[in-house]
């Protein structure tokens, strides 16, 4: 299936991709080339270990890039949280201006998509596009790199803070079957801004048939700069989903993220950051939630290269039927980076004797000078807390939805955004009313 990949991109250079700047052309052309000698990874590749990517290999799916496809305002209600918000959308991989909107946007802040950033924003887009997401050992990268197309550039500049959050929607209809949509981001903050970035991956089409996304974002966390960063994978049964979070960090800086899956037969997540500014720190939380015989995979990486730098991970997830989760985090100490402080926790709830669960929280420390702790834990609905609120009037089924659901609500309640918040909750809730 390698081959077909590089038709497509000779058909794509000749055509749609001929229109970027040069240096974004030798770009692609490495990462093909890169992609050619990586291929797919295997169960081989520790990365990759406990979860098969043979189904998106084998798939015959022919990368989108042209605009195909219509979706209403309608159809895309139900993935909003609010109307004021800052909006980009893009429909099979490709950008939306009748749906999208940007025209309340403060001094100093620019979102657009990619092909107009190399006009209007080219020195900003040269200097950090494909310079923070390395491809050199990630095929999903360099595939992504190769195909590079179409996406959200967003620059907020010094001391500036975006007051409304500014959300990235990727959604996909019926004309998306078949095919592979490549997004590729950059958010850029210079010292001292301050923005909230939702990206929502989302689908009008359920049960139309199979495709890939596979997106890259790439963040430059500015000196002082804070960055909350909401992941929403909410992709049809039959999609394939692959999404890389790259971010270099600056001194004093903070990120904060949350990753909320739940869509996809496999999908994959990627969070990586590197600490390089002393003083900065790192949030990541999550909530995978399964069914099926879905595989649902989180991957993070946090590099603490500079001292006094601390680090916080949680992330939850819940399984049902036949689902397998993934949760893979390391955390790795330089030695220079004394005085680390950094926690990492991933906990699953399990709901059937068929859901499955591997788990790897790894820390690696070359610095002596740390207080670093790893866990996780794995297991069922406690039988103690059911029969306590059994035996206090509670039928044997609304206790099962409520401890589910309040397993949940511990990570969701970290997300500060009301809205995302409170409708992931609701949506949780739902997921899990009515059954036995």
């Amino acid at each position: 299936m390698i081959d077909a990949y590089l038709r497509s991109f000779e058909a794509f250079s000749r055509n749609g991709g001929a229109a970027a700047p040069e240096w974004a052309r030798a770009l692609r052309l490495s990462a093909i080339t890169r992609f050619e000698t990586l291929g797919f990874p295997t169960t081989r590749n520790e990365d990759w270990h406990f979860t098969s990517v043979a189904p998106i290999a084998d798939a015959a799916l022919t990368p989108l890039t042209s605009p195909s496809g219509r979706v209403e305002a309608a159809q895309l209600a139900p993935f909003l949280f609010s109307d004021d918000w800052h909006q980009l959308v893009f429909v099979n991989g490709r950008f939306d201006a009748a749906l999208s909107r940007t025209d309340a946007l403060p001094d100093g802040v620019r979102v657009l998509p990619l092909a107009q950033a190399y006009d209007e924003l080219p020195i900003l887009v040269e200097q950090h596009l494909g310079r923070i997401a390395s491809f050199d050992a990630h095929s999903f990268t360099a595939l992504n790199t190769a195909f590079l197309h179409d996406g959200a550039v967003i620059h907020v500049t010094a001391d500036v803070e975006v007051a409304k959050p500014i959300h990235l929607v990727f959604v996909s209809d019926a004309a998306a079957v078949n095919g592979a949509m490549h997004p590729r981001n950059l958010i850029v903050l210079d010292r001292f801004a301050k923005a909230t970035v939702l990206e929502t991956y989302c689908t009008t089409a359920r049960g139309a048939g199979a495709y890939l996304t596979n997106a890259v974002t790439e963040a430059s966390i500015g000196d002082g700069a804070t960055l909350t960063h909401l992941k929403l994978q909410r992709e049809s049964a039959q999609a394939y989903h692959v999404g890389t979070f790259d971010a270099r960090q600056g001194r004093d800086s903070h990120l904060v993220s949350f990753s909320f899956a739940t869509g996809a037969a496999l999908s994959r997540t990627n969070i990586y950051t590197e600490l390089r500014g002393e003083g900065c720190g790192a949030t990541l939380n999550g909530l995978y939630l399964g069914d099926a015989e879905q595989t649902i995979d989180h991957q993070t990486r946090i590099e603490h290269v500079e001292p006094n730098c601390y680090s916080r991970e949680l992330y939850k997830g819940i399984l049902d039927g036949a689902s397998h989760g993934v949760f893979n985090g390391k955390v790795y100490v330089h030695p220079e980076a004394q005085k680390t402080d950094g926690k990492q926790t991933n906990n699953t709830l399990l709901l059937s004797e068929k859901a499955q669960i591997d788990t790897k929280p790894q820390l690696e420390i070359f610095a002596d000078d740390v207080k670093c702790t790893h866990g996780a834990t794995v297991g069922r609905l406690d039988e103690t807390s059911l029969f306590y609120m059994k035996s206090r009037g509670i039928d044997a089924r609304t206790a099962r939805e409520l401890l589910t659901y309040a397993f949940a609500a511990d990570v969701l309640e970290t997300i500060e955004l009301a809205e995302v918040r409170d409708g992931l909750e609701a949506a949780t809730l739902r997921r899990y009313a009515g059954r036995a």
